[in-house]
């Protein structure tokens, strides 16, 4: 593989040294269906994806730490000390790995040698596919084998989760780090988000590709938006508690939401308990359809997710809702929504392998004259979770 020995030449000449550095790689993730779900107690249906971030290591004979991206090289390489992993914002993205390094020390692991690494991300900029998460899965598996810790795949997910809510400061869910770190070639993962049980999905995609679309528009509102959709979520919850004992959204079914929605008070989050309902409804059903090999079935599940997230939850955008309307009017396409927070970032679509290069044409033309600018189109196979190349 060209890649790979670019990479070592690459960290051979960045760290001037002739040792043969061990090389690991972790996917990004695309979210198939089950948007908004996960903090709403239902389950989420990702897969780990082609793209991912490559790391290159080998241990050093003092407690130096040296870290270097070739995706930001005009950084150059950041120092630090097993003595000292603390948060230092002028530590920039490799603030990362200093935190699973912080943490699997706590935790107690021994990693008593310094480390040179270098990284290299292919995942496409704030398209949403989860880039941090690789860089802290990529870390782990780095970490556990080159110091031969025997640390457990679950307790390594959740310790990645942990460096981006508490060391990074990012309240994010599991399902990022989990898609990550126990991603399977050719299969999709149905996650329950509060018991962390799971199962995997075979992903037949015979004569389709996924397109992952990136609108290109930063998602400047996703954040804000967010936090208030997690109320309006938590607010619908309390007032249907007040009849029922539930303790999330995700254990209705959608006929005893509709039986109960008028214990929510406020219209707009009854829409946005609605959505949490028959998404996670959408998402189990989505199980049953891939483990059957009906593609034509899981495709329409994903059409009506994206219109439940465009009027129901209104997380959608013009940017997303272009590329989403545009996809579903190509009779190559057999399912096509938005994923991730919203606001911008990617869209999907299930596409005929033959016909992606029309595909691409005539969804970038109408969403150039819509909104001005360019599309960007990636094709992802769905491959393996985080591990060592050899």
């Amino acid at each position: 593989m060209e890649i790979t020995y670019n990479l070592q030449k690459e960290f051979k000449a960045i760290f001037n040294t002739t040792v043969q550095p061990r090389m690991f790689f972790a996917p990004g993730r695309i979210n198939l269906i089950g948007e908004h779900t996960d903090y709403n107690g239902g389950h989420v249906f990702p897969a780990s994806i082609s793209y991912g971030t490559f790391a290159l290591a080998a241990k050093r004979n003092d407690r130096k730490l040296r870290f270097y991206s070739m995706n930001f090289s005009e950084i150059g390489i950041i120092e630090a000390d097993l003595s000292d992993l603390t948060y230092k914002e002028g530590d920039n993205w490799a603030n990362y790995p200093k935190g699973v390094l912080l943490y699997m020390k706590e935790t107690g692991y021994d990693i008593s040698q310094g480390l040179d690494i270098l990284y290299y991300g292919n995942i496409p900029n704030g398209a949403g596919l989860s880039s941090s998460a690789s860089i802290e899965l990529a870390t782990s598996v780095l970490l556990n084998n080159l110091f031969n810790l025997r640390m457990d795949r679950i307790p390594m997910i959740q310790l990645g989760q942990k460096v981006e809510n508490q060391y990074i400061g990012v309240n994010s869910g599991i399902m990022d780090q989990f898609a990550i770190g126990m991603g399977k070639e050719n299969h999709a993962i149905l996650l329950n988000c509060e018991t962390l049980d799971y199962e995997y999905a075979p992903l037949v995609l015979d004569d389709h590709v996924i397109s992952i679309i990136n609108t290109n528009k930063q998602r400047t509102l996703a954040g804000s938006k967010y936090n208030e959709r997690r109320s309006q979520c938590e607010q619908a919850l309390h007032e249907l508690q007040e009849e029922l004992s539930i303790k999330t959204l995700g254990e209705l079914s959608p006929e005893e939401f509709e039986q109960n929605k008028h214990l929510i008070k406020d219209e707009v989050n009854q829409r946005r308990a609605k959505h949490a309902v028959y998404e996670n409804a959408r998402t189990l059903e989505a199980l049953e359809h891939l483990q059957n090999g009906n593609l034509a079935e899981f495709g329409e599940l994903i059409n009506q997710s994206h219109v439940s997230l465009r009027d129901d939850y209104e997380v959608s955008c013009l940017e997303l809702d272009t590329i989403v309307q545009t996809a579903w009017e190509q009779e190559s396409v057999i399912g096509a929504r938005m994923t991730g927070a919203g606001f911008g970032g990617c869209a999907i679509a299930i596409v005929e392998k033959d016909k992606i290069e029309e595909f691409k044409k005539s969804v970038n033309d109408i969403y150039r004259e819509k909104v001005g600018y360019d599309a960007t189109f990636y094709i992802a196979s769905i491959a393996d979770g985080a591990k060592e190349i050899n």
